[in-house]
């Protein structure tokens, strides 16, 4: 039974940080692709970091490079996203997700429709 569990959401004010972890249990073998999405009220999800498991290497949406790192330890048990210089912009539910290898892909580690497992997600609120 694969899970991701998300958590180290807040309310903070901007040009603070935070620092989100994803903690995954069951098989992580086949994972070939990690990613934080996030979706703000009213909006679609969107892909904000992710992270080939079998390389290290990452993606960032434009909105967030430069101020988001996202990184994993060795086993792909926990993912984290560092975010910097947060901006009010940047409030919404951020949610885990994880890929297996084989299944349905577009090429794009950002796109929330090659992700096969999801976390309940954790609000982060950034006000002015």
């Amino acid at each position: 039974q694969v899970q991701l569990v998300e958590s180290g959401g807040g309310t903070v004010q901007a040009g603070w940080s935070l620092r989100l972890s994803c903690s995954a249990s069951g098989s992580t073998y086949s994972w070939q692709w990690m990613a934080w999405f996030r979706q703000a009220e009213g909006k679609e999800r969107e892909g904000v970091a992710a992270i080939y498991t079998c390389g290290g290497g990452t993606r960032y949406a434009d909105s967030v490079k430069g101020r988001v790192t996202i990184s994993q330890d060795n086993a792909k048990k926990t993912l984290v996203l560092q975010m910097n210089s947060l901006k009010p912009e940047d409030t919404a539910m951020y949610f885990c997700a994880a890929r297996l290898y084989g299944t349905k892909w577009n090429g794009n580690p950002l796109a929330k429709e090659n992700f096969d497992y999801w976390g309940q997600g954790t609000q982060v609120t950034v006000s002015s």
